[in-house]
């Protein structure tokens, strides 16, 4: 008799969340605190935690794949809402139970490590009594709702999706109904103009729009970068904001529904529908409308943004008279604790105690009153992090790499921040805008594809990418075929970004210069 075929890792997964919900082994995680790691099964620890926005993390050498017994966490940070409590909770965490350890995500959730499986019902306590959950920020369920972080505060928004985007996270996370998908279900809603929230790239962003007299949103779907970079579709609807929880509980059940996707992991986010299985926005929005069981309006007009940062850094006034916001570029997104707790009291001190985590991995501070303002650039400028930077510190952003990560290949977070800091040094006049995204491996965590200059680590270096872009005219970085040990990089972008200067039109952006450029010529200069 032949062997049974052997499971699948796609299998294994699927068939693990079956025999036992990982929403449902609360209990059994405070059980595995008291009795330590080794009383963790397998089953939970790689598989049922992640649902709990807990991974086993690397070992901080540099050892590829080489788990250790301590954790990475993620906090849900819906919108990038935060006040200064939370923020200060957040901080004490890092330093007593994470070795000091933090970051802020291209999500922008807070990232902590070197957590112990005996300490994780602490730190959550801690968090839940200020309304902060690591709950549902990994794992096949739906992620932290990314919002605009200046919703209510910026100029010229159409709406403000504060409270619809805490609504849609608290919703969806721990829902029965949608706590098992194939992969991830990453969801972004912005009410403004800059599209800061990245919808081309989520599988499901959320735009406003106006409509006659109506302003509500356009919906985008099958949006993810990785290994197979996909933009978002538009489909040809219009959503009022009554519509919108609704419309999303449809797409969250095709995703769900979707057995397809269930076959291979490498495969299995909700853009595959149309990259490998015939979907197309047409068909989609039919689905969409058949569970709903009504037409949705077709889409009114819209105006995509320009390809910018999209940063929200530097301070600028906010729509209530007045008032201002303070946005800080966090190098590479790494915090200490000390620095955190530090905007905190600046946040309590000068505004009113609101902060916003960003997508460029900043921290916002709102509501400064205008004849506080000089007093607040006083008591900031000692912070060590600026109210604007070059643009190299502004556009680096960086994902957690070999230090912590078990996937990636490379160093990521200290290269990044010296690599912006090597780059300042030696291009002091450089004052034209770049997006420089440093990923440790094709997952790109760090979003090398959409990245004026793209670092996508790799054996022995990093692959150079160039002229990604989102907004008008949206498309993917390019690789140029050079790979480069991390000592040489600074050299080829130096070389690069001079050659940029000296050939660019008047007014050119770094991204349009690129796609009208010799690519052998690109080539040679990063070469020297």
């Amino acid at each position: 008799m032949s062997a049974p075929p052997k499971e699948t890792p796609a299998q294994r997964v699927e068939r693990v969340k079956r025999e036992k919900a990982p929403w449902s082994i609360l209990e059994d995680i405070k059980r595995y605190a008291r009795e330590g790691i080794a009383s963790i099964p397998d089953e939970d620890l790689n598989i049922r935690l992640k649902h709990w926005g807990i991974y086993t993390q690397g070992d901080g050498a540099g050892v590829r794949g080489k788990a250790v017994p301590f954790f990475l966490m993620r906090v849900r940070t819906p919108g990038g809402v935060l006040t200064a409590d939370q923020a200060a909770t957040i901080a004490s965490i890092s330093e007593r139970y994470a070795r000091s350890s933090l970051a802020v995500t291209v999500r922008g959730n807070f990232q902590l490590h070197w957590l112990t499986i005996e300490d994780l019902p602490a730190a959550w306590e801690e968090m839940a009594a200020l309304g902060l959950t690591s709950m549902g920020a990994c794992g096949d369920n739906t992620r932290t709702v990314v919002g605009c972080p200046l919703a209510g505060h910026q100029h010229d928004e159409l709406i403000d999706v504060t409270s619809l985007a805490l609504e849609l996270d608290r919703f969806f996370n721990g829902h029965p109904d949608f706590a098992n998908f194939p992969r991830k279900l990453k969801i972004s809603i912005t009410g403004c103009t800059h599209w800061c929230t990245y919808p081309e790239i989520n599988d499901v962003g959320l735009t406003a729009a106006r409509r006659g007299d109506d302003v509500g949103f356009h919906m985008r779907v099958g949006g993810g970068l990785s290994a197979r970079p996909h933009l978002a579709v538009r489909l040809n609807a219009f959503l009022k904001p009554d519509q919108v929880l609704d419309a999303l509980k449809a797409v969250a059940g095709i995703f769900r529904d979707s057995d397809v996707l269930r076959e291979n992991r490498q495969k299995a986010r909700l853009k595959f529908l149309f990259l490998d299985h015939g979907w197309t926005a047409e068909s989609f929005l039919a689905e969409m409308e058949r569970r709903l069981g009504y037409k949705l309006a077709p889409a009114g007009d819209e105006a995509v943004p320009e390809h910018t940062s999209r940063d929200h850094v530097g301070i600028h006034q906010q729509k209530q008279a007045g008032l201002y916001y303070a946005g800080f570029s966090v190098p590479g997104g790494r915090l200490t604790p000390a620095e955190l707790l530090r905007l905190a009291e600046l946040a309590r001190t000068y505004g009113s105690g609101a902060m916003r985590l960003t997508t460029t991995q900043n921290v916002v501070l709102l509501d400064i009153p205008e004849d506080r303002l000089a007093a607040f650039r006083t008591a900031a400028a000692d912070l060590g992090l600026p109210l604007g930077g070059s643009p190299f510190q502004r556009g680096t952003v960086s994902c957690t790499g070999i230090a912590f990560c078990k996937l990636a290949l490379i160093e990521t977070k200290a290269f990044s921040i010296k690599l912006a800091e090597e780059l300042e040094r030696r291009l002091p006049g450089y004052t034209n805008e770049v997006k420089l995204h440093v990923t440790g491996c094709p997952n790109d965590c760090g979003q090398h594809w959409i990245a004026d200059v793209g670092l996508q680590g790799a054996a022995g270096g990093f692959d150079i990418f160039l002229g990604g872009g989102l907004g008008e005219n949206a498309g993917f970085s390019q690789r140029v075929g050079l790979r480069l040990p991390p000592h040489e990089v600074a050299d080829a972008l130096e070389r690069l970004f001079r050659f940029f200067q000296e050939s660019r039109e008047e007014g050119e952006r770094f991204r349009t210069w690129v796609a009208r450029s010799d690519q052998e010529t690109l080539l040679t200069r990063l070469r020297g």
